[in-house]
């Protein structure tokens, strides 16, 4: 089925074609893994590129201490330093998440709608493998919990490298990757929304709109009054820019381009146009993202220990 399908899928217009249930029906099925998708062969795994969007500048970082940032109040709260020592050691031990290029989009635009990352700069990176990779047989479901962390144990037993899973979040259906820091040989990095890469175009007629529609509402009035606050003119204007732009999309991700980078009261017009431009370019034109990515130097992670 294609895109479309699913989407009426999940809004129940449509029926499993087999059993004739809806996306309502606790036994309804759900994506799953293509059969012919390329990363299940085991000697491509390393081959391919796997990509990850972070706000972090140097990830992953060579010597990853999480109780950096951590002051003293909070050591104490955390029980003293034995209790942030065992803190910290789980936290190494969870698993890193790589997956397609649609995928670590997908992620970008996630955070910046649920976790108020729409001013933050994020970096997309491509990771390489090294040839000798020892990826784990099969696939299995993805293991995250709900917050997405994964022990690194739990899905790459000694000897094992890397697991694929099954992506039912970002890029549905898609191979994504579990595995740990040490297992990463170099990445390369991109600051992303590419900066300069807007539609000159689109960019020009949305300030001009936007400067020309009116930028107070007409005020509430009552008890109520902030809560029933309509907006004005200039935001519903960008909701509309924004989802005229996100209908040239596939729809999986019309909401999400629309909804991480709305349009506010006190925006400023041209900052917006081109942030939400150049968003949108990320998946209406990725060769030119992949193409500046490229051109990154490589850098090298750490030295994976050898095997006994």
């Amino acid at each position: 089925v294609d895109l479309d399908w699913i989407d009426r899928w999940d809004q129940a217009e449509e029926t499993c074609p087999g059993c004739g249930i809806t996306c309502e029906h606790e036994d309804s099925p759900r994506v799953t893994v293509d059969p012919d998708d390329p990363a299940l062969d085991d000697d491509r795994v390393a081959r391919f590129f796997w990509y990850h969007t972070t706000t972090q500048p140097d990830w992953p970082p060579r010597n990853f201490d999480p109780a950096a940032s951590l002051n003293s109040e909070t050591r104490m709260r955390m029980g003293g330093d034995e209790g942030v020592a065992e803190w910290a050691a789980g936290q190494r031990a969870k698993a890193l998440h790589v997956g397609t290029y649609e995928s670590a989009v997908y992620n970008m635009l996630r955070r910046m709608r649920d976790q108020s990352d729409q001013g933050s700069q994020f970096y997309l990176y491509r990771v390489h493998l090294p040839p000798s990779v020892t990826v784990r047989e099969g696939w299995v479901m993805d293991p995250g919990n709900f917050v997405g962390d994964v022990p690194l144990a739990d899905v790459c037993p000694p000897g094992v490298d890397v697991a694929r899973y099954l992506n039912v979040h970002e890029d549905p259906g898609g191979l994504s990757l579990a595995l740990g820091r040490d297992v990463i040989a170099r990445v390369q990095r991109l600051a992303v929304p590419l900066s300069g890469a807007w539609n000159e175009s689109w960019v020009r007629d949305a300030i001009a709109a936007l400067k020309g529609a009116g930028g107070t509402a007409v005020p509430a009035t009552g008890r109520l009054a902030r809560l029933l606050q309509p907006p004005s003119p200039r935001v519903v204007l960008g909701r509309e820019l924004s989802a005229a732009l996100a209908d040239q999309l596939p729809v999986n991700l019309r909401d999400k381009i629309a909804s991480a980078a709305p349009f506010t009261e006190g925006d400023d017009p041209e900052q917006w146009a081109r942030c939400t431009s150049s968003l949108f370019g990320l998946i209406s034109d990725a060769g030119h993202v992949l193409a500046a990515l490229d051109q990154q130097d490589l850098r090298e992670v750490g030295d994976r220990p050898a095997r006994s």
